[in-house]
């Protein structure tokens, strides 16, 4: 016990010297790729750089939708009715171990269901548990409620097995017509092999995470500064609703009739016309409850308003991805794509059993500068399924073993953790290091479950 409780601390104590603020990470990861992308793929400095410059607002859409999913959490979060709710369930641990072990099952299981969904309830709710239970680590509750994040992709919502169950076509065209058909969710998401990978990562989690807790140098938080927050500006405001204006601001009929037709668009796009429940779903169900549960369309405003800051992480650093995906992705006069020499290589020392594992480890070690499951795809697609096809590897296998990798370093990759940061405040190595652990023991069993998938 005291060997396990002196590497945990050297982790935390290694992540807090050395990992810097998040948007220091992604300037030295884009230098690190424009170092490498030069000799490996013989380009130039101009080649280099406008491939960086040209992925800069690439992601300029899915930084928008990050940080709505962000601020219409935190919104709807902050609606009476909900915490009220989120008070009632925060009140259950009565342990410090009790609560993070709570935390930790409910993000893992919020985000197999819909990511956006468990990224933003997660971090409220171990928030919401700080303000109650005196004694608990904050910084380990926060890790915690970021760390069921790992099977996201494994999940009801993750993008590569989706991607591979979808349109014939665009899954032909992406694979150089290695794959022909469709790969149905029951040989990816909801295989036995998967199934149980994701319950034994969930519980591992659990396990490891209570047992991180410290007995001593416990960093707590004030209850009374995290209380500032959930009183949006202007919500005391007593003045009389006088004027035609302020009537329309405080209208509960206005923002029920708006909430109806944002909900009946949702209702007629997932239930009528069969399409998925995406992040763009995620946002408007988080937009157009948020309203109607704020009662009045100015107490929205002003909620929202108040949720806004949290976002500032999301604007600043996602173009820089964006441009790191750029230089991954680029392809100069030599014709050669880095992040095509980095699968190659791993195929390159493959056999059919350990093929999805260096797969899972080449998808890991893109993903801390391509942090995208779309970017993963358009990397990864082309060479991958043609690879286990000659290896006899079936695609299912090699599709989950991309998102597997894709998601799992997540858990030392700031990216994905800025709006969990965010809404609790805190910074990217307060965290990382409980994170680093659960990226150890949630590898061990993602390799060992794809080996036993592969024989």
């Amino acid at each position: 016990m005291k060997i396990f409780r002196k590497i945990i601390d050297g982790c935390v104590s290694f992540m807090q010297k050395y990992l810097p603020e998040p948007f220091i990470f992604a300037i030295i990861l884009t230098f690190v790729a424009i170092l490498v992308a030069m000799p490996v793929c013989k380009q130039s400095i101009v080649e280099v750089v406008s491939n960086w410059g040209g992925g800069v607002w690439n992601l300029l859409g899915f930084s928008m939708q990050m940080a709505l999913v962000l601020v219409t959490g935190a919104t709807l979060a902050a609606a009476p009715s909900i915490k009220k709710g989120i008070n009632k369930l925060a009140s259950l641990p009565k342990t410090p171990a009790g609560a993070i072990a709570l935390v930790t099952g409910i993000s893992a299981v919020a985000c197999w269901l819909n990511w956006g969904f468990g990224l933003i309830v997660g971090a409220i709710f171990a928030k919401e548990i700080a303000k109650k239970l005196r004694g608990v680590d904050y910084r380990l509750l926060i890790a915690s409620a970021y760390s069921g994040f790992v099977v996201w992709h494994a999940g009801i919502s993750g993008s590569i097995p989706l991607k591979m169950a979808s349109d014939v076509n665009e899954l032909a065209k992406d694979t150089n017509g290695v794959i022909t058909s469709a790969i149905p969710i029951g040989n990816t998401i909801l295989d036995w092999h998967n199934i149980i990978m994701v319950v034994l990562v969930t519980i591992a989690l659990v396990a490891i995470n209570s047992a991180m807790h410290p007995k001593t140098g416990i960093v707590t938080i004030d209850p009374a500064l995290l209380q500032e927050d959930d009183d949006p500006v202007g919500a005391n405001d007593d003045s009389p609703v006088s004027t035609p204006a302020m009537k329309l601001e405080n209208s509960r009929i206005l923002s029920a009739l708006l909430a109806l037709l944002g909900l009946s668009f949702l209702i007629i796009s997932l239930f009528i016309k069969g399409k998925s429940f995406d992040l763009g779903s995620v946002i408007l169900l988080f937009l157009f409850l948020g309203i109607i549960l704020h009662k009045t369309p100015i107490a929205y405003v002003r909620s929202f308003a108040k949720s806004v800051s949290g976002a500032a992480g999301i604007l600043l650093q996602f173009p820089f991805y964006a441009g790191i995906m750029g230089i991954i992705t680029g392809v100069g006069e030599s014709g050669i794509c880095l992040g095509t020499v980095v699968s190659e290589a791993f195929v390159n020392i493959s056999t059919s059993t350990t093929y999805p594992i260096y797969t899972f480890l080449c998808a890991a070690i893109l993903n801390m500068f391509v942090p995208s499951g779309g970017g993963h795809w358009a990397i990864q697609a082309p060479i991958m399924f043609a690879a286990g096809e000659a290896l006899n590897v079936d695609h299912g296998l090699t599709g989950m073993a991309i998102a597997w990798g894709d998601a799992w370093t997540n858990l030392i990759q700031p990216f994905w953790a800025l709006p969990a940061l965010a809404i609790a405040k805190l910074n990217a190595k307060d965290i990382m290091g409980f994170c680093l652990i659960d990226l150890v023991v949630s590898g061990i069993i993602i390799i060992g479950g794809l080996l036993i998938w592969a024989i």
